[in-house]
């Protein structure tokens, strides 16, 4: 979540083009549930509609309006997997292997189930390409696919190399990619506006404006905000919660980092064809990335430097436009019409925070950009869990994560200094 109480979304182009504008009340009076949940983005509403369908009863507070945070203002980009496989694999070895092929594309399967059951109308497109931003990244491109097709699940993706990649995009700046025809790209925001107001009609009872003051579990379970109270027999913190709320576990754990989205005009067909021939959504290889696609009106959202000392920009539009343009020098004359940025969850370890505070206290948070996938497939852990089935819960409960035992100022500072490194590295 976002710090700061607000009524309306954040200026984005998803905002601009959102088409739903259903308004949930505030929560000024004491409820009882089975669960509630603190947080009203991808995380906590897949996680709401997950139990609504199995028959709970559900509460869903949000500090500020569904998708307001992450959830409504990301690059829209559907990536298989989780971050942090390596760390999983590293850590849980065969277990970890294997949670990997069971979950890798549960989140993409849930979302197509629910666009189509619940007619969410988000643009969904398929195909995403890892681009190399170096020649040497082509080789653990490569390796990546011969590991899956080992496994048995990459038939959907395919290598282009140097010589073809003006099929995939119309950049100089590139020098081969990975495709995988499964993964995709997608309004964030009206999928999540969707996604509650499906979880409403299964009933759900969504409450916005309405921040989390305090929380706990053992006998009595609660979650109260400054002007009501929901008592319930589990709750879950659903996303990065307000540093205050931050605790156990949590303390330590999560780091917010900068990233910034701007948006073109709409582009003739001609130069949308020549960037992306194949309407990809698209992610270069560095540590410190770029990522781009088009939206359904032929605009270009180009993101990137994700700014890990939570310093924002003076400018976005003046801090992005000449990577943009260093990226598709033919993009130098086009306007920016849109210009917006937030925080993402990063996490040390960069394998999402699945687990539990108490026995009857769950927590999902730490993405590290991977949000669109992953936190449906967190949303289906917990609900697993709280339905009874604890396997894949109890595999993310094995996961170390690395915690730093300082404040949040200076921990980001910590963060800061060593993705300089990284990026140090990507440049060299």
């Amino acid at each position: 979540m976002f710090q700061g109480m607000s009524a309306a979304h954040v200026s984005s182009y998803y905002s601009h083009t959102s088409n739903d504008e259903t308004r949930y009340p505030q929560l000024e009076e004491r409820l009882a549930a089975d669960v509630c949940i603190v947080g009203g983005g991808f995380s906590g509403v897949a996680t709401a509609l997950s139990l609504a369908e199995r028959g709970f009863s559900v509460v869903l507070l949000e500090a500020h309006r569904i998708g307001w945070g992450a959830s409504g203002r990301n690059g829209g980009q559907m990536i298989a997997g989780i971050s942090g496989e390596h760390c999983v694999e590293r850590q849980l070895g065969e277990d970890g292997r294997r949670l990997l092929k069971d979950i890798r594309y549960l989140g993409h399967e849930i979302i197509e189930t629910r666009i189509a059951k619940h007619a969410i109308a988000c643009d969904l497109k398929y195909g995403w390409a890892e681009v190399a931003a170096r020649p040497r990244h082509m080789a653990g491109l490569c390796s990546y696919i011969e590991e899956r097709i080992k496994a048995g699940d990459g038939d959907h993706l395919e290598i282009v190399e140097a010589s073809g990649i003006e099929a995939v995009v119309g950049s100089r700046a590139y020098h081969g990619a990975m495709i995988d025809r499964k993964s995709g790209h997608l309004h964030p925001l009206n999928l999540c506006l969707g996604e509650a107001r499906a979880a409403a009609v299964q009933g759900v009872k969504i409450f916005e404006r309405s921040p989390v003051v305090s929380f706990g579990g053992g006998v009595r379970p609660f979650a109260e905000t400054a002007k009501g109270r929901v008592e319930a027999a589990s709750i879950v913190l659903a996303g990065y919660a307000d540093p205050a709320l931050q605790r156990g576990a949590l303390s330590g754990l999560v780091f917010p980092t900068g990233s910034y989205i701007v948006a073109t005009e709409p582009l003739p067909e001609r130069v949308a064809r020549e960037i992306i021939p194949q309407d990809l959504a698209i992610a270069d290889s560095n540590v410190v990335l770029d990522y781009f696609r088009l939206s359904a009106d032929r605009r270009l959202l180009f993101g990137g430097r994700a700014n890990y000392s939570n310093r924002d920009p003076r400018d976005i539009r003046a801090t992005l436009k000449p990577r943009m343009v260093e990226v598709f020098p033919q993009l130098r004359d086009v306007a920016l019409d849109f210009a917006w940025g937030g925080k993402i969850d990063i996490v040390l370890s960069r394998a999402p925070a699945i687990g539990r505070l108490e026995p009857n206290v769950y927590y999902m948070q730490g993405y590290s950009g991977h949000g669109v996938n992953t936190t449906h497939i967190a949303g289906e852990v917990v609900a697993d869990a709280i339905s009874g089935t604890m396997e894949r819960l109890d595999t993310f409960e094995r996961i170390r994560q690395i915690r730093l035992p300082v404040g949040q100022f200076l921990g980001s500072q910590l963060l800061a200094l060593g993705m300089l490194y990284y990026r140090l590295r990507d440049i060299l």
